[in-house]
């Protein structure tokens, strides 16, 4: 009878066998499930393409001089050998904002609209890298590109959080990576070209109004790069080592002073003071560029 499949005891055995294995299989499926209220990451493309800066000259300061090491990570710049550089004086803060009233998508809005960047004075030796650079930025399909010779690097751009308000933790760890090292370049074309601007980061979006600029000369485009001590996720590498930002000088109406506190984001600073600020006039407007027909994966 021992040997029969249907006795009671072969029967009890294979339900314990099933139900193991449902079992293993349900917290298999937990552990790897997306939290609820966890926010889905924009594609590379996504994300960059709707990723526009308004940069505006601050109150002066100047951080500890730290020293840092920097790998350039895009693709089209990845042989390029690391840059050593030691923080200056503080510059300029740059800030997310929407051209012609269009705004990104949800998914992506949730991610771009807490990009804020503060730039520091360095400097490097010079790479004379030739580029052709092409707009990505939906709102600017129809201007040409440009081609440039970048020079020696002026700014280190990094994430920080205005007045305490940091971003929820999925956006988080996608921001807090994002560094830009910016290098001045010839020729400077204009665009000529005037856009609205929409603020789009909560902590200003009821302090500067929407304003109408008119976009002059090319002045530096801004590539990713990682701080040696910065492990980067893999999944968030493959988004922030495409964000390429051209800047561009711009002239419009004057605002308002406005007070901030920033906290470094990035891990590699995130011991550094916080420091206060007051945005003393905009600028310049980075936007999204490609190059050498190198564009983000959908």
């Amino acid at each position: 009878m021992n040997g029969n499949p249907a006795s009671p005891r072969h029967a009890r055995t294979a339900v314990r066998r099933l139900l193991s294995a449902a079992l293993a299989v349900f917290a298999a499926a937990f552990l790897v499930a997306t939290p609820a209220g966890a926010l889905a990451a924009p594609t590379a493309k996504e994300f960059v393409s709707n990723l526009d800066l308004d940069c505006y000259k601050t109150t002066t300061y100047q951080p500890p001089a730290v020293a840092l090491s920097l790998r350039h990570i895009n693709p089209v710049l990845a042989n390029l050998p690391p840059v050593q550089v030691t923080l200056g004086p503080r510059e300029q803060m740059c800030v997310p904002v929407a051209k012609n009233n269009v705004i990104p998508p949800a998914t992506v809005l949730d991610y771009v609209r807490f990009v804020d960047l503060s730039c520091y004075r360095v400097s490097a030796p010079q790479i004379n890298q030739n580029l052709a650079l092409r707009h990505l930025n939906p709102v600017l399909q129809g201007v040409p590109g440009i081609s440039v010779t970048l020079n020696v690097p002026q700014n280190l751009c990094v994430p920080v959080a205005k007045n305490g308000v940091t971003p929820p933790p999925d956006v988080l760890r996608v921001v807090s990576h994002i560094d830009l090292l910016c290098y001045a370049h010839t020729p400077n074309p204009a665009m000529n070209k005037a856009l609205n601007l929409t603020q789009l980061n909560p902590v200003l979006v009821n302090q500067i109004p929407p304003r109408t600029v008119q976009v002059g000369a090319a002045r530096q485009l801004c590539v990713p790069v990682q701080k040696g001590g910065d492990q980067i996720p893999a999944d968030v590498f493959d988004i922030v080592r495409w964000v390429d930002l051209e800047k561009f000088d711009i002239a419009g109406p004057t605002i308002s002073a406005v007070p901030l506190t920033l906290k470094h984001l990035n891990p590699v600073l995130a011991n550094l003071p916080a420091e206060e600020l007051r945005l003393t006039g905009a600028t310049q407007l980075a936007v999204p560029v490609s190059k050498n027909g190198v564009t983000p994966p959908a």
